[in-house]
Formats: structure tokens, sequence, C-alpha cells
């Protein structure tokens, strides 16, 4: 793979990882409510559903995906329904606050956080979308495909971390503004409440990646 290439890649992926979407949303509800250490479990998981998402459109089953709108639907729905989903059990979610937000809040097992940011990334079709459209302007027809799908999964994964990440310490940095109960709750309610928004809208993605009218 080409040098320019390549750093053409990195701002593409740059600018990707830093839309705000599902991902950046789970991101700074769990930094917030649990830090940015135990975050770190959820961003594994984003990651490990984002390689999936890449490797599905490499391979070019994301194109048939798209070509079959019975099985985008499947998906749409699926990953639509688990947002809401999430964003409802963040809505009703309920933590006593005596002090320290992240000591008390009710922290879910580690495997538990990593399935949730995996099944985030993974049942996202605008996802699969996006990286039918985007990947094959990076990828050389005359080289080896498994080579150059390495170096772009490694490079989109790196960058999406760091931006995931820093949104999960931004969030964190805002600690000192939910010490109490009723605070907690209006945080869990935003954060809920842009989930469920997200997942809805999930709805109203077509296959050729616009939005209803």
């Amino acid at each position: 793979m080409h040098f320019a290439t390549w750093i053409t890649f990195v701002i593409a992926a740059s600018i990707i990882a830093v839309s705000p979407g599902s991902g950046a949303v789970l991101s700074m509800s769990h930094g917030l409510s649990y830090g940015v250490k135990k975050a770190s479990a959820t961003i594994l998981g984003l990651q490990l559903g984002l390689l999936v998402v890449l490797g599905i459109a490499g391979a070019g089953v994301g194109s048939l995906l798209l070509a079959s709108e019975v099985a985008f639907n499947i998906v749409k729905t699926v990953g639509a329904l688990y947002l809401i989903y999430l964003g409802l059990s963040q809505w009703r979610a309920k933590a006593a606050v005596t002090g320290d937000l992240h000591a008390d809040a009710v922290v879910p097992s580690m495997r538990r956080r990593v399935l949730t940011g995996f099944l985030t990334n993974v049942t996202n079709p605008k996802g699969i979308i996006f990286m039918v459209a985007v990947l094959p302007q990076f990828i050389s027809p005359a080289a080896p495909l498994l080579p150059q799908l390495l170096i772009l999964a490694v490079t989109m994964c790196t960058i999406d971390q760091i931006v995931m990440h820093s949104y999960a310490f931004l969030a964190s940095s805002m600690q000192r503004f939910f010490r109490d109960a009723r605070a907690v709750k209006k945080q869990n309610r935003f954060f809920g409440g842009l989930l469920m928004a997200v997942g809805a809208a999930l709805f109203f993605v077509k296959r050729g990646g616009q939005a209803a009218a």
C-alpha cells in the first residue's frame, strides 16, 4: 500500500471515528457512569465489532447484504431494536450516589461491557454501508487483498480506539457535576434518550445509505 493512500485513509478514518454515532454515545455513557478504565472494556467490544464490519465489507459480503432487501432489513431491525433496548436500560438504570459516582454505579461485568460494545457496532447497518462504500477506494486490485485489509483494519481500530477513549475521558471528567442521585438520573435519561434516538433513526436507513425523507 502506498504511503499517500494510507495517509488519505487515516484522514478518512479519523473523520469517521470523530463523527457522532452509537459508539461515541456508548463510550461517553460508560465513561461517565463507570470511569475510563472500566469503559475500556466497552471500547474493546466496539473494536471487535468494527473488525467484523471491516471483514464483512472487505470480503464482499457487505455488498451482497446491501443487494438483498430482506437481509438488510433484518440486520437493520436487529441493530435498531438493540440500541433502543440499550437506551431503555440506560433510561431506567439506578445508582445510589454517596460521593464517588464511579464507585457507586452498578457496573456490569467486563464480559457484558465487551459484549455490549461488540453488538453495538456489529449490528449497525450504517457502518456496513459506509465501509462498503469507503474500503474499495483504498484497496488496489493489483496487490494481495489480505495484507491491505490488515493494514486498514489496524489503522481504523487504532484511530477509533483513541477517539472512543477520548470521548470516555471527556465524559468522565464531568463526574463532579453528577454527585447526587437526581443528576445521575438526568444523565441516564440523557444518554438513554440518545441511544434510543440513534436506534430509531436506523429504521429510516435505506440500502443506498440515504435516510428516508
